[in-house]
């Protein structure tokens, strides 16, 4: 798979998690239609990332599915490197897979379920490879092999990004980590961000909508909490904002919300500031709910003109593509 298969912006979601089979696979179809390059899903406890990405990719005919992540504590390396083979067979540079998951210290619970520690973060993740690489093969040879890419954060986590996978998919960050990120992992790691947005011209209860998402992140992962703190954010910024949620400055930070123009700003920002691929998520004031009217309104904006000085995205509907060969 090549670099600009990806795209130079793409839908991050979880809201596929909650919407039954045909939903998904019709708003695939569009999200494609749209002339987003690549879709990432999270996977929490709706659907498995495997089926997920079957579900996206038997809709669709040319878009990339990217895993962001599928969590290493939920299936042992064997299930993860054969699931990855035979993605990669069926559709031949198309899928991307993206690893993660809870890190040591933080068993905790999800959605009230035990999860289990898995031990410090990097040498978990680096075992977890070596296990997936060791997979014998019985299955026909692939045309290529599916690409990889970590979920990273610091500094050490990037830098195993860079030299076992094609690179990271960032989450839950700011421009000033993405610029961090690229000087990290050098010029030639991929570096896929994810870049949460509101599109309501209400900014009260447009900062409210990203207030929320924020918080959620500062109570639940203490690894977004070292990631806040070593780009210079404090407890204030974590919960000083109104009735002890974040303050603004971190929202803001975090979340670009208002109209169309501030949301294509911040993803050519985070462009400018290193990353290869931008991956918008949408939110909305009900977080089960498919934005796509959000996603129909961004597009023209985000894809239809250079984001970027040095790599334009044009926009191309799949519907004036189908005679070219991907």
């Amino acid at each position: 798979m090549q670099r600009d298969r990806l795209g130079r912006v793409g839908i991050w979601t979880f809201a596929f998690d909650g919407q039954p089979a045909d939903r998904v696979r019709e708003a695939a179809a569009e999200i494609e239609e749209l002339g987003y390059g690549t879709i990432w899903f999270g996977e929490a406890f709706g659907r498995d990332t495997v089926g997920q990405a079957w579900l996206v990719l038997g809709a669709t005919r040319r878009i990339v599915a990217a895993a962001g992540i599928a969590n290493i504590a939920f299936r042992d390396p064997i299930a993860m490197r054969t699931a990855e083979r035979t993605l990669g067979e069926a559709f031949p540079d198309r899928y991307l897979l993206g690893l993660g998951g809870h890190r040591a210290g933080e068993a905790g619970s999800l959605d009230g379920y035990a999860m289990p520690a898995l031990g410090r973060a990097v040498p978990t993740m680096r075992a977890y490879l070596d296990a997936m690489d060791a997979v014998p093969s019985h299955a026909p040879e692939a045309a290529s092999e599916p690409r990889r890419v970590l979920a990273a954060l610091g500094p050490k986590m990037l830098k195993l990004a860079g030299e076992r996978t094609w690179g990271a998919h960032t989450y839950f960050v700011p421009v000033e980590h993405t610029a961090r990120a690229r000087q990290s992992m050098g010029p030639d790691a991929l570096l896929a961000v994810e870049q949460a947005v509101v599109l309501d011209t209400d900014i009260d209860r447009a900062r409210e909508i990203a207030r929320a998402h924020v918080a959620g992140y500062v109570t639940m992962a203490e690894h977004q909490r070292a990631s806040l703190r070593r780009l210079g954010f404090d407890e204030d910024d974590m919960t000083g904002g109104p009735g002890g949620a974040p303050a603004d400055r971190l929202v803001d930070a975090i979340v670009a919300y208002g109209d169309v123009e501030t949301i294509r700003d911040r993803v050519r920002r985070q462009q400018d500031a290193g990353a290869d691929h931008v991956c918008v998520q949408v939110l909305t004031d009900d977080p089960t709910a498919l934005p796509r009217a959000q996603w129909r309104e961004l597009a023209p904006a985000l894809l239809s003109t250079p984001l970027h000085p040095t790599q334009p995205m044009q926009f191309v509907p799949s519907s004036a593509v189908e005679a070219l060969t991907w």
